[in-house]
């Protein structure tokens, strides 16, 4: 009679928002740094189903990487950000550059690093003009809006684990995020 009456009184106060019993975490790995290397994940959530390569916004990252190597070497452009611009298309030239800038909504790339996430770079996109190129004049026109286009990915969360595990132990949750991996022309939402 006694532990019905406790169930009672759990069922009761279990939809208390106010009230919260901590989950117990059998089934979390812990991690040390020494079994992760620099920016890893543990290679037994690395496993062949899980292949990161396959995303574009993780293909990028070496040669963004290079690129900015690159231009860290000239004394002008050393570590300065560059504010985007709207670039004007030269419809001759520009037809053996990448699909970012031959489209009427360009876009670059920049690396988006986050130590608690696996994989810790990605190449994120970002448009150059708020309107759109027109392909007449080759110049930007605010009849067309200029918008991300996103594509969902599933990353690794580096988080601490939960008590009473040992301080500076780790474990990894996973995750979904939106990354913007170019752009796109669209109608304004307001008519004009």
């Amino acid at each position: 009679q006694g532990w019905l009456s406790a169930l009672l009184l759990l069922a009761a106060l279990a939809p208390c928002p106010g009230l919260r019993i901590p989950p117990h975490h059998p089934h979390v790995r812990c991690y040390s740094a020494g079994e992760l290397g620099d920016g890893e994940a543990p290679a037994q959530l690395l496993g062949r189903s899980l292949r990161w390569d396959h995303y574009v916004p993780v293909q990028l990252v070496p040669q963004l990487e290079r690129v900015q190597e690159a231009t860290e070497g000239h004394p002008r452009r050393h570590r300065r950000h560059r504010q985007p611009t709207c670039p004007a298309l030269q419809l001759r030239s520009g037809l053996r550059s990448e699909p970012n800038e031959r489209s009427i909504s360009p876009w670059r790339y920049r690396i988006d690093e986050d130590e608690n996430r696996y994989p810790r770079k990605l190449a994120f996109a970002e448009c150059l003009c708020s309107g759109c190129v027109d392909v007449k004049t080759g110049r930007e026109t605010t009849s067309l809006n200029s918008v991300a286009i996103h594509q969902t990915m599933m990353v690794l969360r580096r988080k601490p684990c939960p008590r009473p595990a040992g301080p500076g132990l780790v474990t990894f949750e996973v995750d979904y995020i939106r990354v913007p991996v170019g752009c796109t022309c669209v109608l304004p939402r307001t008519a004009r």
